[in-house]
């Protein structure tokens, strides 16, 4: 639906083959689920599976209105009516029957949690030594944190000017315009600044998330497959509803503060997510290394990116308030990744709760309950969430000892178009490559 990428009728047909195969999925699922399953785990199922139904009953079919083949929609009809009564009779089955026998024992555990760091990204650090980096981490960033916003205006809670700095937004009308101007500043100070290298002219093009999309993306990067010949991307940005009252778009607007929406611009696109595919798109790296993604790596350049950005001054030709307001937001954004390594880590080898982890978010980031609390549930059936900031940490510690290898010959440019050009392996294998000496390869924090 998000992509021409062949005649609408034909996309259609494929939508029905698809739609028609629910009824054996959904008897398969109730098959194979445990008898007792974690609390969390089946109420973001219940959650999405009415999201689903409600998706194809509402902006699946708006996608379609335009479709003047009587027999072909009539046919589509048929199958998509079938697809959403499964997807609501799964829902109320998982209410009524997995929901009252759940527990929450969603947790890991630490033997299978360090399975997952050196099975999956080749670290082998164990839970309590990334959490005891992460936690000495957290505090620090804490300290910046309360520097920047006393910097900005000494008279107020860092969380209050962080606050104060939100109000300074796109309207609803022009939040896509602003969105795109300031996203060709940022790729033009690249290119200046000789930050990375951009293999293609093809620029990201900055739309509205569409409809079936929006009630699950802030922002979000839409990149072509890995053997696509196009390099074209779109950059969503989700608009404010015109069914919402006053109150509801100004808290949305307010997310797309200038500063935090350049933060996040940084991490979807230049040089964040959409440089990477670039890269990797034009490189001659193989097929295998095209299609395997490490989390470390992928989540990780674009959060380094982030704080990289931000440290090579971007911010500072608008003014010197401007340049803190930046690193206020930049802040902002890596508490809240540093929250998720300390709560991944906590709640899956040490017994921390949904209620302890949300508290946590609270505490540590200053979120409100709400957001604190959607945090805290992801955690439970996305421990991998850890990586935003691991990868960040360990692109940091390889940047610093290619740099000292290099000695004169280094440059960030080169660094970062060498990280770039060998798809996207586990960041271990990537100090294999790229550092001469083999004895320090595994040093990788």
């Amino acid at each position: 639906i998000s992509r021409d990428f062949a005649p609408l009728e034909d996309r259609v047909r494929s939508i029905i083959k698809v739609e028609k195969e629910a009824p054996e999925i959904f008897i398969n699922a109730r098959k194979n689920l445990d008898e007792v399953l974690p609390k969390p785990f089946v109420q973001i199922a219940i959650s999405v599976a009415k999201g689903s139904a409600d998706f194809l009953s509402k902006d699946l079919v708006e996608a379609l209105k335009d479709v003047n083949n009587t027999e072909l929609m009539n046919e589509f009809n048929t199958s998509n009516n079938r697809a959403i009564k499964e997807l609501n009779d799964y829902a109320s089955y998982l209410e009524t029957e997995k929901l009252p026998k759940a527990d929450n024992n969603f947790a890991l555990g630490k033997e299978k949690y360090q399975k997952m760091l050196t099975g999956g990204e080749l670290i082998n650090y164990t839970p309590e030594q990334i959490l005891e980096i992460g936690m000495k981490h957290l505090k620090e960033e804490q300290n910046k944190f309360k520097e920047v916003a006393y910097k900005i205006d000494p008279t107020k809670k860092p969380i209050d000017v962080f606050k104060e700095i939100q109000k300074d937004h796109p309207t609803a009308e022009n939040l896509i315009s602003e969105t795109k101007k300031n996203l060709d500043g940022i790729r033009e100070y690249l290119i200046t600044n000789k930050i990375v290298t951009i293999p293609s002219n093809v620029k990201a093009i900055v739309m509205e998330t569409p409809q079936f999309a929006r009630a699950t993306s802030f922002a979000s990067m839409d990149t072509p497959g890995p053997f696509e010949k196009s390099t074209q991307a779109f950059y969503y940005v989700t608009p404010v509803e015109s069914s919402w009252n006053a109150k509801q778009k100004e808290e949305w607007l307010t997310a797309f503060n200038y500063y935090t929406t350049d933060v996040v611009s940084i991490h979807e696109a230049y040089p964040g997510h959409y440089i990477q595919f670039l890269h990797v798109n034009a490189s001659d790296a193989s097929k295998l290394q095209k299609i395997f993604g490490s989390y470390a790596f992928s989540e990780g350049w674009a959060h380094y990116s982030e704080q990289m950005l931000i440290d090579e001054g971007y911010g500072k030709i608008k003014g010197k308030k401007a340049a803190l307001k930046y690193r206020l937001a930049q802040l902002d954004e890596s508490l809240l990744r540093y929250c998720r390594l300390c709560v991944s880590i906590m709640m899956h080898t040490q017994g921390m709760t949904v209620e302890e982890g949300t508290k946590f978010f609270t505490d540590n980031c200053y979120y409100e309950e709400h957001p604190a609390h959607s945090e805290a549930l992801r955690g439970t059936f996305d421990p991998g969430y850890l990586y935003y900031t691991l990868g960040k940490l360990m692109i940091f510690k390889l940047r610093d000892d290619y740099q000292k290898q290099e000695g004169s010959n280094y440059s960030l440019q080169k660094f970062h178009d060498e990280l770039l050009n060998h798809g996207t392996p586990p960041l271990p294998l990537l100090r294999e490559v790229m550092l001469k000496d083999k004895n320090i390869w595994k040093d990788i924090l």
